[in-house]
Protein backbone atom coordinates (compact mmCIF):
# COMPACT_ATOMS: atom_id res chain seq x y z
CA UNK A 1 0.00 0.00 0.00
CA UNK A 2 1.34 3.04 -0.86
CA UNK A 3 2.27 5.67 1.76
CA UNK A 4 -1.00 7.86 3.48
CA UNK A 5 -1.20 10.49 6.22
CA UNK A 6 -4.01 9.25 8.99
CA UNK A 7 -7.03 11.11 7.22
CA UNK A 8 -6.64 9.25 3.92
CA UNK A 9 -6.14 5.85 5.82
CA UNK A 10 -9.65 7.27 7.60
CA UNK A 11 -10.97 7.76 4.65
CA UNK A 12 -10.09 4.83 2.30
CA UNK A 13 -11.19 2.37 5.31
CA UNK A 14 -14.78 4.23 5.78
CA UNK A 15 -15.09 3.38 1.83
CA UNK A 16 -13.98 -0.06 2.04
CA UNK A 17 -16.00 -0.94 5.02
CA UNK A 18 -19.41 1.23 3.55
CA UNK A 19 -18.87 -0.83 0.09
CA UNK A 20 -18.06 -4.20 1.60
CA UNK A 21 -20.64 -6.99 1.48
CA UNK A 22 -18.53 -9.64 3.59
CA UNK A 23 -17.26 -8.03 6.31
CA UNK A 24 -15.15 -9.61 9.23
CA UNK A 25 -14.24 -7.43 12.24
CA UNK A 26 -11.33 -9.78 14.57
CA UNK A 27 -11.64 -7.93 18.46
CA UNK A 28 -9.06 -8.57 20.92
CA UNK A 29 -8.14 -6.90 24.38
CA UNK A 30 -7.64 -3.20 22.80
CA UNK A 31 -11.41 -2.76 22.59
CA UNK A 32 -12.35 -3.60 26.33
CA UNK A 33 -9.60 -0.83 27.48
CA UNK A 34 -11.94 1.81 27.44
CA UNK A 35 -14.62 -0.07 29.89
CA UNK A 36 -11.88 -0.48 32.76
CA UNK A 37 -9.81 -3.72 32.08
CA UNK A 38 -6.82 -3.97 31.16
CA UNK A 39 -5.45 -5.24 28.14
CA UNK A 40 -2.19 -7.83 27.79
CA UNK A 41 0.48 -6.51 25.29
CA UNK A 42 -0.37 -3.05 25.31
CA UNK A 43 2.36 -0.61 27.46
CA UNK A 44 0.87 -1.74 30.72
CA UNK A 45 -0.37 -4.65 29.86
CA UNK A 46 -0.96 -7.82 31.35
CA UNK A 47 2.41 -9.77 30.13
CA UNK A 48 4.37 -6.38 29.47
CA UNK A 49 4.29 -5.96 33.34
CA UNK A 50 4.62 -9.84 33.51
CA UNK A 51 7.89 -10.13 31.79
CA UNK A 52 9.14 -6.82 33.18
CA UNK A 53 8.40 -9.22 37.04
CA UNK A 54 5.76 -6.44 37.24
CA UNK A 55 2.72 -7.35 39.36
CA UNK A 56 -0.78 -7.43 36.77
CA UNK A 57 -2.11 -3.98 36.62
CA UNK A 58 -5.57 -3.88 38.16
CA UNK A 59 -8.92 -3.50 36.72
CA UNK A 60 -10.20 -0.29 37.11
CA UNK A 61 -14.29 -2.21 37.49
CA UNK A 62 -14.81 -5.54 39.06
CA UNK A 63 -15.06 -7.91 35.77
CA UNK A 64 -19.20 -8.52 36.73
CA UNK A 65 -20.02 -5.17 36.39
CA UNK A 66 -17.86 -4.29 33.14
CA UNK A 67 -20.61 -2.67 30.50
CA UNK A 68 -19.93 -2.85 27.10
CA UNK A 69 -18.09 0.55 25.50
CA UNK A 70 -18.58 3.03 22.53
CA UNK A 71 -16.49 1.14 20.19
CA UNK A 72 -18.57 -2.18 21.23
CA UNK A 73 -21.36 -0.49 20.37
CA UNK A 74 -20.08 0.58 16.82
CA UNK A 75 -19.74 -2.76 15.65
CA UNK A 76 -23.44 -3.27 17.02
CA UNK A 77 -24.22 -0.19 14.70
CA UNK A 78 -22.40 -1.89 11.48
CA UNK A 79 -24.30 -4.87 12.40
CA UNK A 80 -27.33 -2.86 12.25
CA UNK A 81 -26.58 -1.37 8.97
CA UNK A 82 -26.33 -4.56 7.58
CA UNK A 83 -22.31 -4.48 7.08
CA UNK A 84 -21.01 -7.08 10.10
CA UNK A 85 -20.88 -10.53 8.57
CA UNK A 86 -19.03 -11.99 11.24
CA UNK A 87 -17.27 -10.90 14.25
CA UNK A 88 -14.28 -13.10 15.69
CA UNK A 89 -13.09 -12.21 19.41
CA UNK A 90 -10.22 -13.17 21.46
CA UNK A 91 -11.68 -11.88 24.58
CA UNK A 92 -13.11 -13.52 27.63
CA UNK A 93 -15.39 -10.77 28.91
CA UNK A 94 -18.47 -11.40 27.58
CA UNK A 95 -19.19 -7.90 26.48
CA UNK A 96 -19.96 -8.39 22.43
CA UNK A 97 -22.86 -10.82 23.53
CA UNK A 98 -24.10 -7.98 26.21
CA UNK A 99 -23.68 -4.85 23.56
CA UNK A 100 -26.32 -7.63 21.52
CA UNK A 101 -24.16 -9.33 19.22
CA UNK A 102 -26.12 -12.81 18.58
CA UNK A 103 -23.88 -15.82 18.78
CA UNK A 104 -25.22 -16.66 15.17
CA UNK A 105 -22.40 -14.24 14.12
CA UNK A 106 -19.99 -14.32 17.31
CA UNK A 107 -17.05 -16.34 17.54
CA UNK A 108 -15.53 -16.37 20.74
CA UNK A 109 -12.57 -18.28 20.38
CA UNK A 110 -11.26 -18.07 23.95
CA UNK A 111 -14.45 -18.70 25.38
CA UNK A 112 -16.73 -16.56 27.62
CA UNK A 113 -16.51 -15.91 31.42
CA UNK A 114 -19.93 -16.18 32.18
CA UNK A 115 -21.08 -18.90 30.18
CA UNK A 116 -20.30 -22.95 30.73
CA UNK A 117 -20.71 -25.52 27.76
CA UNK A 118 -21.87 -28.96 27.27
CA UNK A 119 -18.69 -31.14 26.02
CA UNK A 120 -21.49 -33.69 24.13
CA UNK A 121 -24.31 -31.30 22.76
CA UNK A 122 -21.83 -28.51 22.53
CA UNK A 123 -24.64 -26.27 24.06
CA UNK A 124 -23.69 -22.91 25.80
CA UNK A 125 -25.64 -22.26 29.00
CA UNK A 126 -25.08 -19.98 31.70
CA UNK A 127 -23.58 -20.73 34.91
CA UNK A 128 -26.52 -20.05 37.00
CA UNK A 129 -28.97 -21.57 34.50
CA UNK A 130 -27.03 -25.17 35.50
CA UNK A 131 -26.72 -24.31 39.15
CA UNK A 132 -23.18 -24.47 38.91
CA UNK A 133 -21.81 -22.68 42.15
CA UNK A 134 -18.01 -21.95 42.13
CA UNK A 135 -17.50 -22.00 45.31
CA UNK A 136 -18.19 -25.79 45.81
CA UNK A 137 -17.30 -27.03 42.38
CA UNK A 138 -14.37 -24.51 41.80
CA UNK A 139 -14.36 -22.65 38.11
CA UNK A 140 -15.50 -25.70 36.07
CA UNK A 141 -12.30 -25.98 33.29
CA UNK A 142 -12.02 -28.67 31.01
CA UNK A 143 -8.43 -30.01 33.02
CA UNK A 144 -10.33 -30.22 36.35
CA UNK A 145 -11.08 -33.66 37.41
CA UNK A 146 -15.02 -34.76 37.12
CA UNK A 147 -16.33 -35.05 40.92
CA UNK A 148 -19.10 -36.78 41.99
CA UNK A 149 -22.44 -34.72 42.35
CA UNK A 150 -21.18 -31.88 40.28
CA UNK A 151 -24.06 -30.41 37.77
CA UNK A 152 -24.54 -32.13 34.42
CA UNK A 153 -26.09 -30.76 31.39
CA UNK A 154 -29.57 -29.91 31.96
CA UNK A 155 -30.21 -30.94 27.92
CA UNK A 156 -28.59 -34.09 27.43
CA UNK A 157 -26.70 -34.84 30.99
CA UNK A 158 -23.33 -34.45 29.61
CA UNK A 159 -20.63 -33.04 31.21
CA UNK A 160 -20.57 -29.16 31.34
CA UNK A 161 -16.89 -27.09 31.34
CA UNK A 162 -16.08 -23.41 31.78
CA UNK A 163 -16.33 -21.95 27.93
CA UNK A 164 -12.63 -20.24 28.87
CA UNK A 165 -9.96 -21.78 26.91
CA UNK A 166 -6.87 -22.07 28.81
CA UNK A 167 -3.57 -22.50 27.80
CA UNK A 168 -3.15 -25.87 26.11
CA UNK A 169 -7.07 -26.34 25.59
CA UNK A 170 -8.86 -27.29 21.89
CA UNK A 171 -10.13 -24.24 20.56
CA UNK A 172 -14.46 -24.60 20.30
CA UNK A 173 -14.62 -26.38 17.01
CA UNK A 174 -17.57 -24.92 15.25
CA UNK A 175 -16.96 -21.09 16.50
CA UNK A 176 -13.30 -21.64 15.15
CA UNK A 177 -14.09 -23.52 11.98
CA UNK A 178 -16.96 -21.29 11.22
CA UNK A 179 -14.24 -18.19 11.37
CA UNK A 180 -11.64 -19.96 9.05
CA UNK A 181 -14.43 -20.58 6.35
CA UNK A 182 -15.99 -16.56 7.17
CA UNK A 183 -12.50 -15.15 7.25
CA UNK A 184 -11.54 -16.88 3.74
CA UNK A 185 -14.98 -15.42 2.25
CA UNK A 186 -14.08 -11.72 3.87
CA UNK A 187 -13.73 -8.88 1.70
CA UNK A 188 -12.77 -6.69 4.29
CA UNK A 189 -11.07 -8.05 7.59
CA UNK A 190 -10.70 -5.28 10.19
CA UNK A 191 -8.75 -6.32 13.30
CA UNK A 192 -9.04 -3.81 16.35
CA UNK A 193 -7.16 -3.99 19.68
CA UNK A 194 -5.65 -7.05 19.14
CA UNK A 195 -1.75 -7.91 18.90
CA UNK A 196 -2.32 -10.67 16.70
CA UNK A 197 0.16 -13.36 18.50
CA UNK A 198 -1.82 -15.40 20.23
CA UNK A 199 -2.40 -18.90 17.30
CA UNK A 200 -4.44 -20.41 16.20
CA UNK A 201 -7.09 -17.60 16.62
CA UNK A 202 -4.44 -15.06 15.22
CA UNK A 203 -4.21 -16.76 11.91
CA UNK A 204 -7.83 -15.53 11.02
CA UNK A 205 -6.15 -12.11 9.56
CA UNK A 206 -3.52 -14.38 7.01
CA UNK A 207 -6.23 -16.06 5.74
CA UNK A 208 -8.41 -13.23 4.54
CA UNK A 209 -5.48 -11.63 3.15
CA UNK A 210 -4.42 -14.60 1.57
CA UNK A 211 -7.98 -15.16 -0.07
CA UNK A 212 -8.19 -11.35 -1.03
CA UNK A 213 -9.56 -9.66 1.19
CA UNK A 214 -8.44 -6.02 2.64
CA UNK A 215 -6.76 -6.20 5.79
CA UNK A 216 -7.19 -3.16 7.83
CA UNK A 217 -5.38 -3.37 11.37
CA UNK A 218 -6.09 -1.05 14.40
CA UNK A 219 -3.54 -1.39 17.19
CA UNK A 220 -1.48 0.38 19.47
CA UNK A 221 1.58 -1.43 18.95
CA UNK A 222 3.30 -3.83 16.77
CA UNK A 223 1.53 -7.12 15.11
CA UNK A 224 2.95 -9.63 13.32
CA UNK A 225 0.94 -8.55 10.06
CA UNK A 226 2.13 -4.84 9.71
CA UNK A 227 3.61 -5.30 6.87
CA UNK A 228 0.90 -6.91 5.06
CA UNK A 229 -1.96 -4.74 6.04
CA UNK A 230 -3.32 -2.62 3.17
CA UNK A 231 -4.06 -0.20 5.88
CA UNK A 232 -2.32 0.02 9.42
CA UNK A 233 -3.12 2.83 12.23
CA UNK A 234 -0.98 2.49 15.33
CA UNK A 235 -3.42 4.41 17.14
CA UNK A 236 -5.73 4.13 20.31
CA UNK A 237 -9.20 2.58 18.93
CA UNK A 238 -10.84 5.70 20.30
CA UNK A 239 -8.99 8.14 18.13
CA UNK A 240 -9.35 5.98 14.90
CA UNK A 241 -13.10 4.35 15.32
CA UNK A 242 -15.32 7.15 15.93
CA UNK A 243 -13.52 8.65 12.68
CA UNK A 244 -14.59 5.67 10.64
CA UNK A 245 -17.82 5.58 11.57
CA UNK A 246 -18.88 8.95 11.15
CA UNK A 247 -17.71 8.97 7.36
CA UNK A 248 -19.26 5.17 6.97
CA UNK A 249 -22.26 6.80 7.87
CA UNK A 250 -22.36 9.39 5.94
CA UNK A 251 -21.57 6.47 2.77
CA UNK A 252 -24.21 4.67 3.58
CA UNK A 253 -26.89 7.72 3.87
CA UNK A 254 -25.44 8.72 0.55
CA UNK A 255 -25.40 5.42 -1.05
Amino acid sequence: MFCMDFQEKIDLAAKWIAESERLVIFTGAGISTGSGLPDYRGPDGVWTRRDKGLPPPKPKIAWDQVKPNPSHYAIVELMEMGKLNYLISQNVDGLHAKSGIPFEILAELHGNQFFMKCLSCNKKMLFEEVNWNKSIWGPGYRTHPVREGQPTCPHCDGRIISSIVNFGDPLPYDELQESIIRSERADVFFVIGSSLVVTPAANMPGIAKKNGAKLILLNKGATPYDAVADIRFDNLIEEVLPLIMELVRKLIVDS
